[in-house]
């Protein structure tokens, strides 16, 4: 799991760099050339990635027990070494490094296919070549270190170490110091990070630390380059979720650790930089894993909503459930469309994509949730069984409910939806008062070729587009402390962008994938109607709302005016601080730190390749249970 971040972006140095399609949509600008795909089919990769991605999924179809992961919250060694001998751990680290030096939409895709493996799979890979070791110091690191440790990024497993108890978004908040000592040009590191993906498993950390009395502030926030073996780390805690078992995410101790300073990414004081850029490399991560769980979860619905008769029919034929069904195609439709063309436009380098790639990452969190619990409800009283106990009972276990709890995390974590929102809508309002021209009028009826209907879908993003430049050019104008209380009012601003360009992206890869009249363009068609609807209502509750209410009953409650309302019920929470203080000093307990042995011991046993392979029919579910 990613771990919570301040969601802000730098300012892009380059201005060659042109502004992507989402900073001009809140300008009131339309320019879907920025989100054209090159000619041919756009999901075909180049060979040497096509035949990596092939040899991942047999792999995994091969070689992994999911439902051996999901009960016993751990993946096994022999995957961990397995990822590891495929490349899956370089995937984007260049050839001159020992990495596959592949491309960004080739590392997506690995995502999809591991994620719906199993989650803990894809968090893996992500927490280490997303916001791990190997993307700072390839954007920040110098020579010296990039030939230090990046060849060990290739097997070696890295976590980044940035979040503490009370840092939540808010990394200013930070405890952990790094103390520069002169004589031997090192640094002495104290303090405590939970929440660190990988961080259980891991061989190298990145850790952020503020040095006192730095020159360019008091309180800098650095990166350091740490050994997870060095003396004073140590695993303290394995955390466990309400979902992604399997994960080695857990709670790391520092006391008085030694770092060189050649071990230091960046200057003092870019911490927050290197972090954040990280962060923005990665940013499409968990769009390509909810693209895949919206994927999975149309075949599961297809299947079932056909296999299911309840009063005569199919399921899937009753309207209650078809509007379900017709909502997950066209929604997987859709956020496959946002990680293919953003992905593609990202990897040329030409576009700032930053913006793009947070607005589909707010989207496809949100959208994700929903899709899971539509089906649940399509699956009934099934779809909150396990899948070990619908296959106790004899029938096929499909482990919706874990889909369920799994993807519920992508709210929260990379910048939570609600501090994402907050982040952009500032941004944008500031990009307006900023400004020193004014958008380009809309005309009606531009022509944008993309052929039929899908144009009157684009005409209505354009509309809307205007119209939500004029809502940001108001905030804009207004006093700069007004904006706190007008949060969810922007927050809106902020999800109709994101339904638009969602809409967007869907029609541009329906006419990519040469189906304007055909199955891609009645996907993008139906996904349009749906979003349609949605912003409409945004629009009309951008005036129309309660929000001063909540406000008010909020204070309230704050101040106890309703406690007589919590009497009647049992509190079951265990006793302690709502959030633990740091406190340094030595580890008390033992090391947890897990290390994953080689190829060839034994952990947990494989899934066999034998009988129960051939039996299974071509059109199953590939998350299996045993």
């Amino acid at each position: 799991m990613a771990e919570e971040q301040e969601t802000g972006r730098p300012t892009a140095s380059d201005s060659a760099v042109r502004p992507g399609f989402a900073t001009g949509l809140f300008l009131g600008r339309v320019e879907t050339d920025l989100l054209t795909l090159p000619e041919g089919d756009p999901r075909r990769l180049e060979p040497a990635e096509e035949r990596f991605l092939a040899r991942l999924r047999d792999f995994c179809e091969k070689e992994v027990d999911s439902a051996a992961i999901e009960r016993e919250d751990r993946i096994p060694d022999q995957v961990i070494e397995g990822l590891k001998d495929l490349g899956a751990m370089a995937i984007r680290i260049p050839r001159g490094y020992g990495g596959l030096g592949l491309s960004s939409l080739c590392y997506l895709r690995a995502l999809m296919i591991t994620s719906t493996t199993h989650p803990a799979l894809s968090e893996l890979l992500a927490a280490h070549q997303a916001i791990g070791l190997a993307q700072p110091v390839l954007l920040f690191g110098t020579d010296e270190q990039k030939r230090a440790f990046l060849p060990r990024c290739v097997r070696e497993i890295s976590a980044f170490a940035l979040t503490e108890a009370d840092i939540g978004n808010d990394p200013y908040r930070m405890h952990t110091t790094a103390v520069h000592d002169r004589t031997t040009d090192s640094y002495v590191l104290d303090g405590v990070k939970t929440w660190t993906t990988n961080g259980v498993v891991a061989d190298l950390l990145v850790v952020m630390a503020v040095v006192p009395g730095a020159d360019c502030g008091e309180g800098a926030m650095t990166a350091f380059v740490v050994e997870a073996g060095s003396p004073g780390v140590t695993v303290e805690h394995r955390s466990s979720f309400l979902g992604l078992r399997g994960l080695e995410n857990g709670c790391i101790r520092l006391h008085r650790v030694v770092v060189p300073a050649r071990n230091r990414i960046g200057a003092e004081g870019e911490g927050l930089a290197i972090a954040l850029a990280a962060q923005d490399t990665g940013r499409l991560s968990l769009p390509a894993a909810s693209a895949a769980a919206a994927k999975w979860s149309l075949k599961v619905a297809r299947q079932w909503s056909a296999a299911r008769v309840q009063f005569g029919k199919p399921i899937g034929r009753h309207d209650a459930v078809a509007g379900k069904v017709s909502f997950i195609a066209a929604t997987a439709f859709a956020l496959e469309a946002m990680v293919e063309v953003i992905g593609r436009r990202a990897e040329r380098g030409d576009t700032d994509t930053r913006l793009d790639a947070e607005l589909a990452k707010l989207f496809a969190a949100e959208q994700a949730c929903v899709v899971a619990d539509e089906l649940v409800q399509i699956r009934g009283g099934r779809g909150y069984e396990t899948a070990q106990s619908a296959a106790g009972r004899g029938e096929r276990g499909i482990p919706v409910e874990q889909l369920l709890r799994d993807v519920r995390i992508g709210r929260i974590f990379d910048g939570s939806s609600e501090v994402l929102r907050t982040f952009l809508a500032h941004d944008l309002v500031e990009s307006h008062r900023s400004r020193e021209e004014e958008a380009a009028p809309f005309a009606d009826g531009p022509p944008y070729g993309l052929g039929g209907v899908l144009d009157s879908h684009i005409e209505f993003v354009a509309r809307t587009s205007r119209r939500l430049a004029d809502e940001l050019a108001s905030a804009a104008a207004g006093p700069a402390g007004g904006l706190d209380a007008r949060q969810r009012v922007l927050g809106r601003i902020v999800d109709i962008g994101a339904e638009l360009y969602a809409m967007s992206a869907s029609c541009v890869y329906a006419r990519a994938l040469g189906g304007v009249d055909g199955p891609p363009g009645e996907l993008a068609d139906a996904f349009c109607r749906h979003a349609r609807l949605r912003v409409r209502g945004l629009l009309d509750r951008l005036g129309d709302n309660t929000d001063a209410t909540d406000r008010e009953v909020t204070g309230r409650v704050l101040d106890g005016r309703y406690v007589w309302l919590e009497d009647g019920v049992v509190d079951a929470s265990v006793d302690g601080p709502w959030i633990a203080e740091p406190r340094p000093g030595p580890a008390k307990g033992p090391n947890l730190r897990r290390i994953v042995r080689s190829s060839g011991t034994a952990d947990t046993p494989r899934r066999p390749n034998g009988a129960a392979d051939a039996a299974r029919r071509p059109d199953e579910t590939t998350r299996r249970t045993r």
